[in-house]
């Protein structure tokens, strides 16, 4: 799957889990100025006008520039009235009638290449629940990234986003078998679980992973963090970094994306 694909995928996911009205984003790349940078928006999901499409967005200056140059995620209420960013796209943003706004930086091998960006038309906040979606989706995207450009290197081939999207299964399933009450119920989902598992491709291990620790694996496949797997699993933080720990030390990994690559790999984890 290509990095652009990639995007597209999580800008699909940013607009069905946070209700924003557009969400958008930008690849970042070489500027007008020589040895510059600057993020070129190109992917758009929701209603948009077209008055963004295209738009070079320089390093330092609007959300995007911002986020970029500080890299870290950055929320404005109005973008048209707020003092925390340059006003240099003021007319093109007021043309798409957006207002409140937050974009998320996308860096990897300690290099940007991304902005995500979510948007509504009013200038109510956007809350915690959306920009903690934007995190986790630019987290993620960093992810597979990561592991689309080592499958490229490597000469691994799978279809990455089947892969991902049983991924993403697997952990939502074992998330609900936790939730349940009824044990009958959660001991056939068990079954249903394990069986994402049997039979799965992957070279010979004597390996041997925890639930837990395929739990933790699984979560960190998808690009969420320790609070965020802590939080999932409904144990504290500190434990699910041991089981990490573990789960790294056993398959040989000093990542965390390694350890989910080897994981895959060996058949330990779906996908």
């Amino acid at each position: 799957m290509t990095e652009a694909n990639l995007v597209l995928d999580a800008l699909r996911r940013i607009r069905r889990s946070s209700g924003v009205s557009l969400a958008f984003a930008g690849m970042v790349g070489p500027a007008a100025t020589p040895r510059a940078q600057a993020v070129r928006l190109e992917h758009f999901v929701g209603n948009t006008r077209g008055a963004l499409n295209g738009v070079s967005v320089d390093i330092g200056h609007g959300l995007g520039g911002k986020v970029i140059k500080v890299r870290r995620p950055v929320a404005v209420d109005d973008y048209l009235r707020t003092p925390n960013i340059t006003h240099r796209y003021n007319a093109i943003i007021a043309t798409e009638g957006l207002r409140a706004m937050a974009a998320v930086p996308v860096i990897v091998d300690r290099r940007p290449v991304a902005v995500l960006y979510g948007a509504v038309h009013t200038d109510n906040p956007l809350g915690g629940r959306t920009f903690d979606v934007l995190a986790d989706e630019g987290r993620a995207l960093e992810q597979r990234i990561v592991a689309e450009r080592f499958a490229a290197d490597t000469g691994m081939a799978a279809d990455d986003a089947l892969r991902d999207r049983i991924t993403d299964v697997y952990g939502r399933l074992r998330r609900l078998e936790r939730s349940l009450d009824d044990r009958s119920v959660a001991a056939q989902l068990e079954q249903i679980i394990g069986g994402l598992l049997d039979d799965m491709p992957g070279e010979q291990t004597s390996v041997a992973l925890t639930r837990r620790e395929q739990d933790v694996l699984s979560l960190a496949a998808i690009g969420h963090s320790n609070a965020r797997i802590a939080e999932d699993l409904g144990i504290s933080v500190q434990t699910a970094k041991g089981y990490m720990k573990d789960a790294m030390a056993k398959l040989g990994a000093s990542t965390r994306l390694e350890a989910v690559v080897i994981a895959r790999r060996s058949g330990l984890l779906p996908g």
